[in-house]
């Protein structure tokens, strides 16, 4: 005759807890037809033993598992003695971070949305469209000369620059004039844009913080070092780094201020090559191909590029290191100034030998690069509607900040 048993067998479970198993049917045609139950939970016979640590039970969540006895008894210690008062300290930071599990969230990465490049154009129009009205009551766009060097310049010196053009040179003054604002998100995304191609990154960084000595500033704030320059200092940068056929060389200058021994901080080197720039453009050595190509953004522009590049191929073909930083300066900005015209035609015979990498001249694979320059009809329209509504530091002087007397020296201090 056939009796039912009720039968518990116990054995040693996880972590040596006793755990027991009740079948939950009769056995029947030789078949056992029972379910363990382990804690209050079911045990399928399709699971695989997996008391050995190896692998979890199986896929449950955060709330199911919290109920479960196995771990209820792990909190509360089951029928062990009272822990000590440093044993509590212990079972209370695990119960706290326990609980912090359920409320843990999958972390955003900055590249979740990041800040979108932005073209030199697009900046260009925004200041086009700025009200900088008191920007421009403090320019000095020509050097104030008097008596017999007035009358030698007026005699012997570079031409005038066309009167249409006036209005255009004196925005690049303007520019210079400004500061970096925070609030303004073309500013920010000037400084996105700069700090992502030179890094290759597609990720934002901190508008503060060292990252920013990676590209050649002296300390966590850009703003700090634009001084004599202004915006104006970060638009030549931006240009360079967004025009195809710049690039690769900006890549180039960037990579050498990054040697072991030559390297120079590239993004205060640029910044003086702006200084430059616009001196040059202040003594009216640059009026001739402004008013032949009738615009002065554009010739500006170029002429930036043309004096780093100038001073890329001295520095590196002559081993100079950051010591030789003041008398390279010099004698960059010497030479630019007596042959403006030669720089630009260095520049355009080496972007011609090497064009951009992969890119036909002429052509961009960033759209952001491909905008076309505003007309200058357009740009006079701007202006007139604006006006109306890791080396060693390196300290410079910019144009803006010396009087007329000190122009054409060496100002590296």
């Amino acid at each position: 005759m056939e009796e039912d048993f009720d039968v518990t067998s116990h054995f040693e479970g996880l972590n040596g807890l006793s755990c027991e198993c009740k079948p939950l049917e009769e056995i029947t045609n030789g078949h056992s037809n029972h379910k363990p139950v382990m804690n209050g939970l079911i045990i399928g016979h399709n699971i695989k033993d997996r008391t050995n640590g190896s692998a979890p039970l199986g896929s449950l969540p955060i709330s199911a598992l919290k109920q479960n006895g196995l771990l209820q008894t792990l909190v509360a210690g089951g029928d062990q003695p009272k822990p000590t008062a440093e044993e509590n300290v212990e079972l209370e930071k695990a119960r706290q971070e326990w609980d912090a599990l359920e409320n843990v969230q999958p972390a955003l990465t900055e590249d979740s949305n990041p800040t979108p490049l932005i073209s030199f154009n697009e900046a260009l129009q925004y200041f086009q469209t700025a009200d900088l009205g008191d920007l421009l009551k403090n320019i000095q766009p020509t050097i104030r000369r008097t008596g017999l060097a007035a009358i030698t310049h007026f005699l012997f010196g570079p031409p005038r620059l066309h009167r249409e053009l006036l209005e255009e040179r004196d925005l690049v003054f303007a520019i210079a004039q400004c500061h970096v604002d925070n609030s303004q998100t073309v500013h920010m995304r000037v400084l996105q844009t700069i700090y992502k191609r030179l890094i290759g990154s597609r990720l934002d960084c901190p508008r503060f913080g060292a990252h920013w000595e990676n590209i050649g500033f002296q300390g966590t704030d850009p703003a700090t070092d634009l001084r004599g320059t202004g915006f104006l200092g970060l638009m030549h940068t931006l240009y360079f780094v967004m025009d195809p056929e710049t690039l690769p060389l900006a890549r180039d200058i960037y990579k050498l201020s990054q040697h072991p021994i030559q390297n120079f901080p590239f993004s205060v080197m640029s910044i003086n090559m702006t200084r430059i720039a616009l001196q040059v453009l202040r003594e009216e050595a640059l009026s001739k191909e402004c008013n032949r190509r009738q615009q002065v953004v554009g010739v500006l522009n170029e002429f930036y590029v043309a004096t780093y590049l100038h001073l890329y191929q001295l520095w590196k073909t002559q081993q100079k290191t950051i010591a030789d930083s003041g008398f390279v300066l010099k004698e960059v900005e010497l030479f630019a100034k007596k042959n403006p015209k030669q720089m630009l035609r260095r520049l355009e015979v080496f972007l011609k030998e090497r064009p951009a990498v992969g890119i036909p001249r002429g052509t961009s694979s960033d759209p952001q690069a491909q905008q076309p320059s505003p007309s200058l009809g357009e740009r006079g329209a701007r202006v007139g509607a604006a006006q109306g509504s890791k080396g060693k530091e390196m300290h410079f002087t910019g144009v803006c900040d010396l009087p007329p007397d000190m122009e054409g020296e060496a100002r590296l201090i």
